[in-house]
C-alpha cells in the first residue's frame, strides 16, 4: 500500500489544581409552611407567616437530624419586608448574625447537607418513575488487578483477551467463576477465585485479516492479581440511610456486571447502548442516521439499589461505501465531477477520524481510521516504491497489486495510519465500518430530523422502557445470575405531590391585577406589566431584503401598540425612517443608525434598536448581538423575517415581554414576594444567584468555555436579575473568576470578582445589603460536586470577605441537573385530570422520596406543562445549606420562581436564575473574535472587566470584551 511520511504531533495536557476550601456544614432546623385557599391572599403583611419551628414531621432515619447533631448556629430572626440595617463607624453596614464557621481544605473533611424531612404542601397522588428495584446480591465482590502485555488501547481487544481467557480456563483456573471485565484494568468475581496472582498466554487471532488467507496470530500476557473484596454490608447501611458515604467501589462492580451483556449484544456509548435492530435507522441527511437505544445506570435510592432505564437516540455514521458517503455529504454527483476546494475542506472534516475498511482485497476487510484527505487527485498520486525512488503512481500500484481498476480517478484519496506515515487509500476502494457515532455538530435539518425519532409521547416512551426491560431479560442475564442480582420488571410507584401555582401581580391598571395560572399557563389579556418602561427613542434596521419598507413599518407600529397594551410607554414613532442593509455591512449598518440617531436627538443616545433578519442569518445575530452589547453600548431586539409577514398577537405580546426586561422593567412578579411571605426570602435582604459554564462543541479542543453568573437585583421580588460573563480555560467547570485579586501599581492588591460586583450592584439597587445568599448552579455532574462545592463556595465566602470584615451572609448552594435519566409517568394516562394537554404530568410535580438520595437533601420537580415528547423534571440538590431550608420551603420556592421567567406566560422547567445564567454563557460565545472562536488565543484578562486572569497551567485565555455599563444592569441576555 502506498506510503508517505508524515511529521508527528504534540498534545499539551492541562492539570487544574485549585486552592480548595470550604466551612463546615451547621445543623438544620426546619419549618413546615402550608399553603391553602382558592382565591388570591389577602396583602396585609403576616409576621407569623415566617416560622423558624423544628419539623415535627421529620422521619428518624431517613435524612433527619437527631437535634444534638452537628455544630449550632445562630438563626436569623424572622422580619418584615424592610430590614434593619446598621453602619459602624466606617459606613459599613454590618450583619447581625454573622456566625463563626471553620475551612475544611478537602472533600474528606465535607459532608453534603442532609434531607431535613420530608415535603407535605401540594395535591398527593402516584406517579411512576423509570427505576426498577435492584435487590441486594448476597455474595462477596471482589476486585483483580488485570495487567496485559503488550499493552492495548482498545477496549474492544481487551474485551476479546479476556473473553478468550474465560472460556480457556473458566473451568479450571477460573474455578467456574464467570467475571465481569471493565475492558482496562479491572476485574469482578462473585466469590474468590481459586488464586491471588496467576499469569497467563493467551494468543488471539486477527479477524479482520479475512476469511480464507492466512489469519495473523497474536499472543498475550496477562496478569490477573486480588485488590480488594468489596463491602456490601457499607452498601446495604448506605442504602439505609445509616452512613452518609457511599461505597463507590460496590455501586461500580454492580453497574458493570449489569453492563457487560449489553456491552457484548450492543454498541456501547458512554452508559448507553445502541443498536439497529431495537428500531429500524432513520436517515439523517449528508450520510448520518439515527440509532435508537437506551440507557442502563445502577443508582443508589431511599427504595434501595434501582437500575434506571431510559430511552436514547443518537446519530450514527451511515455505514456507506465512503463514494457514496461523499455524495450524501455534498448533495450532488461526485462520480464524474471534480471537487472544489469547499468541498474537499467540508469531506476532510467530516471522515477526519472516521473508521474505513477496505474492500478491494475480497475476503480481506482490514480496517483504518482516516486521518486526512489528499490534496491531489488519484491520477497525480505517485510514490516511491524503493530505496532508489523509484517512483509508481497510486493507479498502477493497485492494479498491478490487487487487479483492482480505479474508476473514480478525479476524486482525491483517503490518508490513513498513525501520525509518522500515511497510506493512501481510494475512496472507492474503501467503507465505512458500522457502529460509528457522530460527535461533531448537526446541523438544523439533522436535528430536526434527529428530534422526530426521539420525540415520544410518555405513554410510548413508557412502553418502550418496559420492553428494553423484559427485552434485556436481566433474569436470564449470565452475570445477573454470576453476581446474585435481581432486577424487577415493574416500573417504580412513587408518592408525588402537585405543588399549587403560584398567584402572580401584574399593575393595578389592568383589568386583571392578579392572576392564577392554569396548568403552568396564562396570557397577558386584561393583564398589564407591573413594572411598564419607557421608549422614547428606538430605531430601525431592516437586513432582510424580501422585507419592504411598508411591510416593516406595518410590523413596528403593531408591536409599538402591543407594547403599549402591556403597559409600556412606547413612541409609535421612530427617531429616524427604517434603515436598510445587508448582511454584510452589519457594523457599518449599526454605527451609521447610532451616530445619525444620536444627531437627530441632539446627543441622546438610542434606547432600543430594533433589527429585522433573514430567517437564515449565518453569524448575523452573533454580530449584532456583539457589536451593539461591547462597543455600542445598545440594547437590541432581533425580529426573524418569517414572524414580520406572519404578525401574530401572541408573538408580538412575547417580543414586548422581552423588551420591557431588558429596558430594566419587569413583567409580573410573585404576589407572596410583594406581601412579604416568602419563607427565607421575604424576612431579610435575600439576593438569588444563577451560575452556568458552557463548553466548546466537541472537535472543538481549543476554544474557551464561558462562564455566566446572574444574580437578583431587586428584594423583595426577586425578578430582575443582572449578569456577568467571562471566558476561562477549555472546558474548565469551575467558574475561575468568582472572585479574584490582582495587584494594582497605585492601589495595592485589589479584590474583584463576579460575585463581588453582583453583590456590589444588588447593594446599589436596593440600598441594601444582602443578609442571605441562594445560589442555584447548573451544569454540574455528580462527579463534580464536591470539587465545584468546595471551590465555589470558598469564593463566595472571600467576596463576601472582602466587601467588609465579618460580612458572611448564610449560603444555600443547590445544583441544578436537567441531563439525567429519570422520567415520571402519570399513573394512568387515561385519568385526564391526572396529566396536561400533552399527556405529561402536570407542572408542580415534585418528588423526594423512593428515587431520590437515601440521605442527601435532593428532589425532583416538573415545574412545566409539557408541549411534546416527555417532560424530563429537574433535579435538584442541595449541597450546602446554611439558611436551614425546609423541605417545603426550598421546593415552594424553587417552583414558585418558575413562574416568573421573563420571556413568555408559561412556567419554565428550570429555575430562572440558572436558566439565565445559561442564556448569558451561551450570548457571550458571540462576543469573541471569530479567530479565539475557531482556535483559542493567548493573553490575559477575564470577561467582564478589564482585570486580567489567567486560566490553569501555562495556558491563557483572551478576555471577552466589556459589557457596556447600561447593558450590565438589565436583562440583556433575554
Amino acid at each position: 500500500m502506498p506510503v508517505r511520511q508524515m511529521k508527528e504531533s504534540s498534545e499539551q495536557h492541562l492539570v487544574i489544581k485549585p486552592h480548595l476550601q470550604n466551612p463546615m456544614n451547621p445543623a438544620k432546623k426546619t419549618t413546615k409552611a402550608a399553603q391553602n385557599g382558592k382565591g388570591p391572599p389577602p396583602l396585609e403583611i403576616d409576621s407569623q407567616a415566617l416560622p423558624h419551628s423544628k419539623n415535627k414531621g421529620r422521619r428518624r432515619g431517613r435524612g433527619g437530624r437527631k437535634p444534638d447533631q452537628g455544630d449550632v448556629m445562630m438563626r436569623p430572626r424572622s422580619r418584615p419586608c424592610t430590614a434593619t440595617l446598621t453602619s459602624s463607624a466606617n459606613g459599613n453596614v454590618e450583619n447581625d448574625f454573622i456566625s463563626d464557621m471553620g475551612f475544611p481544605t478537602s472533600s474528606k473533611s465535607l459532608s453534603f447537607a442532609r434531607r431535613p424531612g420530608y415535603g407535605q404542601v401540594g395535591t398527593k397522588c402516584i406517579v411512576k418513575a423509570n427505576h426498577f428495584f435492584a435487590e441486594l446480591p448476597d455474595k462477596d465482590l471482589n476486585q483483580y488487578d488485570v495487567a496485559i502485555t503488550p499493552e492495548v488501547s482498545s477496549k474492544t481487544v481487551n474485551r476479546s483477551i479476556i473473553a478468550e481467557l474465560v472460556r480457556l480456563y473458566k473451568e479450571s483456573d477460573l474455578g467456574m467463576r464467570l467475571p465481569a471485565y471493565d475492558g482496562r484494568k479491572s476485574l469482578y468475581t462473585a466469590g474468590q477465585l481459586p488464586f491471588a496472582w496467576r499469569e497467563f498466554k493467551i494468543k488471539l487471532v486477527d479477524e479482520e485479516e479475512g476469511v480464507n488467507g492466512p489469519k495473523r496470530e497474536r499472543e498475550y500476557r496477562v496478569v490477573i492479581k486480588f485488590v480488594a473484596r468489596a463491602n456490601l454490608h457499607h452498601l446495604g447501611q448506605f442504602l439505609a440511610g445509616k452512613r452518609a458515604d457511599a461505597p463507590q467501589e460496590a455501586l461500580q462492580i454492580l453497574d458493570i456486571v449489569l453492563r457487560e451483556l449489553a456491552t457484548k449484544r450492543y454498541c456501547p456509548i458512554g452508559r448507553s447502548f445502541f443498536s439497529p435492530d431495537i428500531r429500524t435507522p432513520q436517515r439523517l441527511g449528508e450520510g448520518l442516521e439515527s440509532w435508537c437505544g437506551f440507557y442502563q445506570s445502577i443508582r443508589p435510592t431511599q427504595m434501595g439499589l434501582s437500575l434506571n432505564i431510559d430511552m436514547a437516540s443518537a446519530a450514527f455514521i451511515e455505514p456507506l461505501p465512503v463514494v457514496e458517503f461523499v455524495g450524501q455529504l455534498l448533495g450532488k454527483d461526485v462520480m464524474s465531477r471534480p471537487l472544489s476546494d469547499a468541498d474537499r475542506i467540508k469531506i476532510k472534516k467530516a471522515l477526519r477520524g472516521v473508521k474505513v475498511e477496505v474492500t478491494h482485497r475480497g475476503s480481506v476487510r482490514r480496517k483504518y481510521r482516516v486521518s486526512g484527505l489528499t490534496s491531489q487527485p488519484t491520477r497525480e498520486l505517485v510514490f516511491p516504491v524503493d530505496e532508489n525512488s523509484t517512483m509508481k503512481s497510486v493507479v498502477e500500484y493497485f492494479q498491478e497489486m490487487y487487479g483492482f481498476t480505479i474508476q473514480y480517478t478525479h476524486l482525491p484519496c483517503l490518508q490513513v495510519g498513525n501520525q509518522k506515515k500515511a497510506n493512501y487509500l481510494p475512496m472507492e476502494a474503501c467503507k465505512i465500518v458500522e457502529g460509528q457515532r457522530y460527535t461533531k455538530r448537526l446541523n438544523e435539518k439533522q436535528i430536526t430530523a434527529l428530534l422526530k425519532v426521539t420525540c415520544q409521547r410518555p405513554r410510548d416512551r413508557e412502553n418502550d422502557i418496559l420492553r428494553t426491560i423484559q427485552h434485556n431479560a436481566y433474569d436470564q442475564d449470565p452475570y445477573a445470575k454470576e453476581f446474585g442480582i435481581k432486577i424487577s420488571e415493574k416500573l417504580a410507584s412513587v408518592e408525588a405531590r402537585i405543588l399549587p401555582a403560584p398567584w402572580l401581580k401584574y399593575h393595578e391598571s389592568g383589568k386583571e391585577k392578579n392572576c392564577l395560572p392554569q396548568v403552568g399557563q396564562w396570557n397577558m389579556m386584561n393583564k398589564k406589566m407591573i413594572n411598564g418602561m419607557t421608549v422614547s427613542r428606538w430605531a430601525c434596521i431592516n437586513f432582510s431584503r424580501s422585507v419592504q419598507d411598508s411591510v416593516a413599518r406595518t410590523f413596528c407600529n403593531e408591536l409599538a401598540q402591543m407594547c403599549q397594551v402591556s403597559g409600556m410607554e412606547f413612541n409609535p414613532e421612530p427617531v429616524i425612517p427604517i434603515y436598510n442593509a445587508k448582511p454584510e455591512q452589519v457594523e457599518k449598518a449599526l454605527k451609521h443608525v447610532y451616530h445619525v440617531s444620536a444627531s437627530k436627538t441632539k446627543g441622546k443616545e438610542l434606547e432600543l434598536l430594533l433589527a429585522i433578519l433573514p430567517d437564515n442569518n449565518g453569524s448575523l445575530y452573533g454580530d449584532l448581538k456583539r457589536i451593539c452589547e461591547t462597543d455600542l453600548g445598545l440594547i437590541s431586539q432581533c425580529c426573524l423575517t418569517n414572524h414580520v409577514f406572519k404578525i401574530t398577537k401572541q408573538y408580538l405580546a412575547n417580543v414586548s415581554l422581552k423588551i420591557n426586561v431588558k429596558m430594566g422593567g419587569r413583567n409580573t412578579v410573585l404576589l407572596d414576594a410583594v406581601s412579604c411571605r416568602i419563607p427565607l426570602v421575604s424576612d431579610i435582604p435575600t439576593i438569588i444567584f444563577g451560575a452556568d459554564v458552557t463548553h466548546p462543541e466537541n472537535g472543538e479542543d481549543s476554544s474557551p468555555s464561558i462562564a455566566a453568573v446572574v444574580a437578583s437585583q431587586d428584594w423583595p421580588e426577586v425578578t430582575k436579575y443582572a449578569g456577568l460573563v467571562c471566558a476561562q480555560a477549555h472546558r474548565q467547570e469551575l467558574i475561575q473568576d468568582l472572585y479574584k485579586t490582582w495587584h494594582d501599581p497605585v492601589r495595592g492588591t485589589v479584590s474583584g470578582g463576579m460575585i463581588r460586583d453582583l453583590l456590589v450592584s444588588f447593594r446599589k439597587a436596593t440600598g441594601q445589603k444582602p443578609l442571605r445568599i441562594i445560589f442555584y448552579r447548573d451544569g454540574v455532574s455528580e462527579g463534580q460536586f464536591y470539587q465545584v462545592l468546595l471551590y465555589e463556595l470558598d469564593a463566595i465566602r472571600k467576596a463576601c470577605a472582602s466587601l467588609e470584615p465579618n460580612y458572611q451572609p448564610p449560603v444555600t448552594f443547590i445544583v441544578v441537573q436537567k441531563r439525567h435519566h429519570t422520567r415520571l409517568f402519570a399513573n394512568n394516562h387515561r385519568d385526564r385530570s391526572s396529566t396536561d394537554r400533552s399527556g405529561n404530568i402536570l407542572p408542580g410535580t415534585v418528588v423526594d422520596s423512593k428515587i431520590c438520595h437515601p440521605t442527601e437533601f435532593d428532589f425532583y420537580l416538573c415545574s412545566h406543562a409539557g408541549i411534546q415528547g416527555t417532560s424530563r423534571p429537574a433535579h435538584y440538590h442541595v449541597l450546602w445549606d446554611e439558611n436551614n431550608f425546609t423541605a417545603d420551603g426550598i421546593q415552594s420556592l424553587t417552583n414558585n420562581l418558575c413562574y416568573t421567567y421573563a420571556r413568555c406566560t408559561r412556567s419554565v422547567s428550570v429555575v430562572p436564575p440558572a436558566y439565565y445564567a445559561h442564556l448569558a454563557a451561551f450570548r457571550a460565545r458571540f462576543y469573541m473574535e471569530p479567530d479565539m472562536q475557531e482556535n483559542g488565543s493567548t493573553g490575559e484578562g477575564n470577561g467582564h472587566g478589564s482585570k486580567g486572569t489567567r486560566a490553569a497551567g501555562d495556558y491563557s485565555v483572551k478576555p471577552l470584551p466589556d459589557l457596556k455599563e447600561n447593558v450590565k444592569r438589565v436583562m440583556f441576555y433575554c
